[in-house]
């Protein structure tokens, strides 16, 4: 819907087939809900029914929303406010009218903008992430992992594999939502060679593991790897868990002849992390906090946002509900949102850009004036 702070709007539509009408009749369905005859800008998310053709859906949505400042991406399923979909072709549009648009990051040292950041999984490069843009946005993805991804900035699919423009007349606060229940508190690395993970204070790092798991989980015959993790954190250790200080590892194997644990980054001795399990009931409660403090922060309410759940951490962990999206409508009654369901999150950690990985980043916006 609309808002009062700026002419917003969000449009989506989806059916059986991959038609580049979907496009067309989600912007104009959003420009019909922000009062306006055509959009400064317009982002646009499809699901990977789109990602071999997508062209057509991009000139769709051009004409209909009179602008070439088309940005956007296929994700693995897409939202706004009203809906989210994983299971049909679709679209999903957000417009862009005054006094908000999208521009070209031509500086790339500007600190007063936020850059909507979308790539591919091959475009995904260093130096790109790591430039001192402030960025919030997400990798192209699908639920099979295999492609093939697209991404488009300025009505054209991007052959260098990413795309971005800055938010233009905005003021704007982006909040990382972790959601990880906490196993142990921080414990200091105390042997690390490369990935391979030794000891954690005095101890074997796999027996400080298997010592922390719920009783359930420990007698499991299997123990679901894939749903723990570390988290490394930075500053105060103490409080680094409550503030969401962290960067989450992922384990890529547990050794049992020597009690090690190999993990998907390298870690340097020293650093303090802590054992983490993924759990929907903490996630849910971190996106709540995670929007109170975003709000805190922004000062004002926000004229609209754009949220980027991990493929991983939408519906399906949350029992065919989008609990993130849930707590953004309580928190915001109908504030206008856009995203999509991606391979991997852009988002801020301690001062630079970080890619995460089974969380949720949203970006609050508000009219600077």
């Amino acid at each position: 819907m609309s808002t009062d702070a700026g002419r917003v709007a969000t449009g989506l539509s989806h059916g059986q087939r991959a038609d580049p009408k979907h496009a067309e009749f989600a912007v104009q369905r959003a420009l019909e809900r922000a009062g306006l005859e055509r959009a400064n800008a317009v982002i646009l998310f499809m699901t990977p029914e789109y990602a071999g053709n997508p062209e057509p859906a991009l000139r769709a949505a051009a004409r209909a929303g009179g602008t070439l400042q088309v940005i956007g991406a296929t994700g693995a399923g897409i939202l706004t406010e009203d809906e989210w979909v994983l299971d049909s072709p679709g679209a999903a549009a957000m417009v862009l009218g005054p006094p908000f648009s999208l521009g070209i990051p031509n500086n790339p040292w500007d600190e007063e903008h936020i850059v909507l950041s979308l790539c591919t999984p091959a475009g995904m490069g260093a130096d790109w992430l790591d430039s001192p843009l402030q960025r919030i946005g997400a990798i192209s993805g699908d639920l099979s992992g295999d492609g093939p991804f697209k991404v488009w900035a300025a009505g054209r699919v991007s052959e260098s594999g990413h795309a971005e423009a800055r938010f233009e007349g905005t003021q704007a606060v982006i909040s990382v939502s972790q959601g990880v229940h906490a196993l142990t508190a921080p414990i200091e690395v105390a042997e690390v060679q490369g990935y391979e993970l030794k000891r954690l204070g005095n101890y074997p790092a796999l027996a400080v593991l298997v010592q922390s798991l719920p009783g359930s989980v420990r007698e499991m015959e299997r123990v679901p790897l894939h749903m723990l993790m570390c988290g490394v954190t930075f500053g105060d250790p103490y409080t680094a868990i409550q503030d969401g200080r962290y960067r989450l590892n992922h384990i890529l194997a547990a050794n049992v002849r020597d009690q090690s644990i190999t993990l998907a980054h390298p870690l340097m001795r020293g650093e303090r992390l802590f054992w983490a399990m993924r759990d929907a009931l903490t996630a849910e409660r971190d996106m709540r906090a995670t929007l109170e403090r975003g709000s805190h922060e922004l000062g004002d309410e926000p004229a609209f946002g754009v949220l980027f759940p991990c493929m991983g951490r939408g519906p399906h962990f949350f029992g065919n509900r989008d609990r993130d999206l849930d707590a953004i409508r309580t928190r915001f009654p109908g504030l206008p949102i856009i995203g999509m369901y991606g391979n991997g999150e852009i988002g801020p950690l301690d001062g630079a850009n970080h890619l995460y990985q089974y969380s949720a980043v949203i970006g609050l916006f508000r009219s600077k004036t």
